[in-house]
């Protein structure tokens, strides 16, 4: 998107753990939230090791949510999403989603709509910051409690905001209302 101007520099292993701190503070609303990182998990074709794998309860039942994290220097292709996609099929999971630190090609975007995998690209805190100047940025307040990692979830036509402090969004790209309990 043109105001995310650079890739995110973050080591792979802090890449993964920040998407596991948005999604824990998220999922704390939610009824037994579990996440756990690099869990291996047996599919039907053989076992995969998944970055982060969340569990939680709704509607008497437990979902299973497949998180994949791409750190790469290019945008996350239209395949890279297909094997996301399969590897759901494969475990039985009910909702896969997919963080990027550089964001996603237009085909990858529109497979993931169609398929129901939330697609998100982590990036700077300070990105959420706008002003309505026409100068130059003009950086956020201290009072303002910028987080320093947030995701951008590209859906549809636009894009959402998903944090620790705003879970609403990520509430909404797991297939819950945001009103969940």
């Amino acid at each position: 998107m043109p105001f995310i101007k650079h890739i995110l520099s973050i080591s792979p292993r802090n890449f993964e753990l920040a998407v596991k701190g948005i999604l824990d503070a998220s999922g704390a609303t939610l009824t037994s939230y579990e996440s756990k990182h690099l869990e291996p998990l047996v599919g039907q074709d053989g076992e995969y090791i998944i970055d982060v794998v969340a569990r939680f309860s709704a509607l008497g039942a437990v979902f299973v949510v497949l998180i994949e994290c791409k750190h790469h220097k290019r945008k996350v292709e239209r395949h890279d999403v297909q094997v996301l996609h399969s590897k759901v099929t494969s475990t039985g999971a009910h909702k896969g989603m997919l963080f990027s630190v550089s964001g996603f090609q237009s085909g990858a975007i529109q497979y993931a709509d169609n398929h129901g995998i939330a697609l998100v690209q982590l990036a700077a805190g300070s990105t959420s910051w706008f002003t309505k100047s026409l100068g130059p940025e003009t950086p956020a307040p201290p009072f303002a409690s910028i987080p320093d990692y947030i995701g951008w979830w590209h859906h549809d036509t636009y894009m959402s905001l998903v944090s620790e402090q705003f879970g609403e969004y990520t509430l909404n790209a797991l297939g819950l209302a945001s009103n969940e309990p």
